[in-house]
């Protein structure tokens, strides 16, 4: 099985903005920003639910996955200038200074 590289990001919403008003955003306007970075195989957004009453809630707002086949392609994608329009976007609704993010390769556990 062939290994997929990921770029996951851990973001919360930029202050003063609504929950709503940020799942609204990032879905509908950032979203087809993302969409067009070079070599990406898939975009996943992550939105929040109602949390069962004895989990804590998160400490961010939402999660996003950016799917490349290997390593290469995730490092041509963050040279690529639909990457920099991406990233220059995310002061529109995105809390900056609360952003964790991790490169993973995912593996399936059976």
């Amino acid at each position: 099985m062939r290994a997929i590289i990921k770029h996951v990001y851990c973001i919360t919403r930029r202050p003063g903005m609504g929950l709503d008003q940020f799942s609204q955003y990032w879905r509908e306007v950032h979203a087809p920003i993302g969409r067009r970075i070079p070599g990406l195989r898939r975009l996943v957004q992550s939105h929040p639910v109602p949390h069962p009453p004895d989990m804590a809630p998160a400490d961010f707002d939402g999660m996003a996955e950016l799917w490349f086949d290997d390593m290469a392609a995730l490092q041509a994608a963050r040279r690529s200038p639909e990457w920099l329009a991406s990233t220059l976007d995310e002061s529109n609704f995105i809390d900056q200074t609360r952003t964790a993010w991790f490169v993973t390769e995912e593996r399936e556990i059976q």
